[in-house]
């Protein structure tokens, strides 16, 4: 978490609105959250990824929600990229982007700059970066993820029936679809390092 706080505050080009669900945060995360005074919502139990996007997005005041997680790192001008590519978009028009996950295992990009956040890398990661080229996508549904808020509440969130959250994105993306949006569209130059699904792999945590 304290990995991608520092990421989003040294990486970012805007101001931006950050609120924070904690799962239990008996690791001394909930501490550590109130002690900085951060916006957040919270959930005794590992409640899941859906009811945490749905809790926190209750407490946004923007125009556009971006999605994400806290085994991510936001690489350098990811909002910029975002911000150009919303400056495209007809202005009331639903839409879904996606940035890219650089992730240290075959996915869209790989690069191993470490596997948890004891290993990370930032240095190799922020030297390689400019040398990785990727294009823009068609058809993804990852996170971080940008959408209107208007577009959002349309479909009332994710559905906590895929909670924790295993499935829960394609099926935020057929809900989108049905209410007629067409853009899901995925921005090569949008980039975070993502460590990978630790909260929903853990050991003990059941699966439904």
């Amino acid at each position: 978490l304290k990995i991608c706080l520092d990421s989003l505050k040294k990486n970012s080009k805007f101001n931006h609105e950050i609120i924070l669900h904690v799962n239990e945060g008996v690791d001394g995360s909930l501490d550590y959250v109130k002690e900085n005074n951060f916006l957040f919502t919270y959930s005794e139990k590992n409640a899941g990824v859906c009811v945490a996007f749905n809790q926190a997005v209750k407490k946004a005041t923007k125009n556009y929600i971006v999605l994400g997680h806290d085994d991510m790192y936001f690489c350098p001008n990811w909002d910029e990229v975002f911000n150009n590519e919303i400056n495209k978009q007809d202005k009331g028009k639903d839409f879904f982007l996606s940035g890219t996950m650089i992730q240290p295992f075959d996915s869209y990009i790989n690069l191993d700059c470490g596997k948890n956040y004891k290993e990370f890398n930032e240095k190799k990661l922020l030297n390689e970066l400019p040398h990785i080229k990727f294009n823009d996508f068609q058809g993804t549904h990852w996170q971080p993820s940008l959408i209107p808020i208007t577009t959002w509440n349309k479909v009332g969130g994710f559905s906590v029936e895929f909670s924790p959250g295993l499935g829960s994105d394609p099926d935020f993306n057929m809900k989108l679809w049905q209410i007629g949006v067409r853009i899901f569209k995925g921005l090569g130059d949008s980039r975070v390092y993502h460590f990978g699904s630790v909260t929903l792999r853990k050991k003990g945590n059941k699966i439904f």
